[in-house]
């Protein structure tokens, strides 16, 4: 009986082993592929997943343990990136599973929610960014974060002669802006000596806590939560905190509405006053919950993609100098154009110049590329359909489109893939945008971000600020990995030291 029992288990073994040729992974009795995955959670996750699509050829299925709801069909093929993102937009929803899952943290926001719900918020949205006095104020509250806030902070940290962790700086400064152009309100998050914010890490750990949902079987997390254990007990602090934060905004925003006139409410410029206004069908205002969701899911929008971005932007910068030397040489040559170059003190970039900063554009979109902000997104499947690389999907079968593994795809970006090129944007030294198919970083079709110029706009401007004036030099042996959560942080943040830039000797080499 024994020696019957070792070879079914050889067997069996064998089997599952050589099934991974074939599905990519492999596929045990009874758990799936699930010791898989826990293998790629102990390393890095998003690398364990790019290595394993392009084995498959951008796409494989994943098969959980036959108790769970864990099957998906992950890919990161540009046809089925625009399949179900354009095409066949109406089919693949973000779904009932992953609205559950993130509802806690994302409630009925424009993240997370479909139908008549998403479409209000969107099309609200949509007009407020588009508006002429919205891009003004963006560009404005930008301007004076960056040279009454960012720069001191930065230059506090050279007289003190003191490392600083530039992605908790980076991260404070879009907190602060877009807490002031969405919701009209300055938390002041960004000063000399970095008062603690409670919110900001709240907000993170609510985050990873939410993305390990994914990765693990509903009934667990939800006897978890039931249980208030791990994870789910974390996430439930956090949330208090989060909450917190956001109602004390909309009780301030509902406070000074009362209190002002209605012309002086018609001036204010900010999302959730325009919210506030808004009405349901059945023409009553949205509840205070309601504006919570919006709140939350405008910060995430707002302050994680862009600073995230810019961090993994300055480490790719330390590793690659020759790219800095063409930025810089670009930002000198951009000024040597207007006669007071040198003479303005502090100089502060002008909106023409920062959209002549094509290079500077290359190298924040080769960032994106390889370290896109959003490493993974998700859809459900509403009826069966299938994939234009011949992929099944039945119905109700959940789809993961892997962003970050599509970086990493020589059939997409060729053989230097995983190189660090801004010249792959550039055509006749001008930048050139790529399919929304091929670089998702920004989303794709009816869900392409609406604050997509903005957000370039911003990382441009702090960007150049920064380096103008100081050379960022990470740390020796610091560690830097992406940490799994909505947004990719860098794990152990980012700690540079800083020093001055001589303009005289910038204005001479260049």
């Amino acid at each position: 009986m024994m020696e019957i029992f070792l070879a079914i288990v050889v067997f069996v073994g064998i089997h599952s082993l050589r099934q991974r040729k074939k599905q990519g992974l492999p596929n045990w009795p009874f758990v799936g592929m699930l010791p898989s995955l826990i293998f790629g959670l102990r390393k890095d996750m998003y690398e364990w997943i790019s290595d394993v699509l392009c084995r498959m050829n951008g796409t494989f299925t994943f098969r959980g343990p036959w108790f769970t709801n864990l099957n998906c069909v992950v890919t990161s093929d540009p046809r089925n990136l625009e399949y179900l993102l354009k095409t066949k937009f109406s089919n693949f929803p973000k779904g009932d599973y992953f609205r559950s899952t993130v509802r806690d943290l994302l409630g009925d926001g424009i993240f997370s929610a479909d139908d008549e719900i998403w479409q209000k918020q969107r099309k609200t949205a949509s007009i407020e960014f588009h508006s002429a006095k919205f891009r003004n104020m963006t560009t404005d509250s930008l301007l004076e974060l960056v040279h009454s806030r960012l720069l001191p902070v930065l230059e506090d940290s050279i007289k003190q002669s003191v490392p600083i962790d530039l992605q908790d700086v980076l991260l404070r400064l879009t907190f602060d802006n877009v807490c002031m152009i969405a919701f009209g309100v300055d938390p002041g998050c960004l000063h000399p000596g970095l008062p603690k914010n409670p919110f900001a890490k709240a907000f993170e750990s609510a985050t990873e806590a939410t993305i390990l949902r994914f990765v693990t079987p509903t009934l667990v997390w939800k006897t978890m939560r039931c249980l208030g254990l791990g994870t789910e007990k974390m996430l439930k602090h956090s949330l208090k905190k989060v909450d917190e934060f956001a109602n004390e905004v909309i009780r301030t925003r509902k406070k000074e509405l009362s209190l002002a006139s209605s012309e002086d409410s018609k001036q204010r410029s900010d999302l959730l006053t325009v919210f506030m206004g808004l009405r349901d069908e059945q023409g009553r205002p949205f509840s205070d919950k309601f504006l919570r969701d919006i709140c939350v899911n405008f910060i995430l929008a707002g302050r994680d993609t862009s600073s995230v971005a810019l961090s993994w932007f300055f480490w790719l910068l330390n590793r690659n100098p020759e790219v800095e030397e063409r930025i810089l040489a670009e930002i000198s040559k951009i000024l040597n154009e207007r006669e007071d170059a040198i003479k303005e003190e502090p100089l502060i970039f002008k909106p023409q110049e920062i959209k002549k900063m094509e290079y500077l554009q290359a190298a924040l979109s080769e960032t994106l590329r390889l370290y896109p902000s959003v490493p993974v997104d998700h859809k459900e499947v509403v009826e069966d359909d299938v994939f234009p690389d011949g992929t099944v999907l039945k119905k109700g079968i959940k789809v993961v489109y892997a962003i970050y593994a599509m970086g990493r795809m020589e059939g997409i970006w060729g053989k230097d893939c995983r190189e660090y090129r801004p010249e792959r944007w550039l055509r006749d030294g001008r930048y050139k945008s790529e399919s929304a198919y091929r670089f998702s970083a920004f989303n794709g079709g009816p869900r392409l971000c609406l604050g997509k110029d903005f957000a370039y706009y911003q990382m441009k401007f702090a960007a150049a600020s920064i380096l103008y004036r100081y050379h960022v030099k990470v740390v020796e042996g610091h560690p830097v990995m992406p940490k799994m959560a909505l947004t990719m942080y860098l794990k152990y943040g980012l700690q540079v030291n800083l020093s001055r830039r001589h303009q005289s000797h910038l204005n001479n080499k260049y």
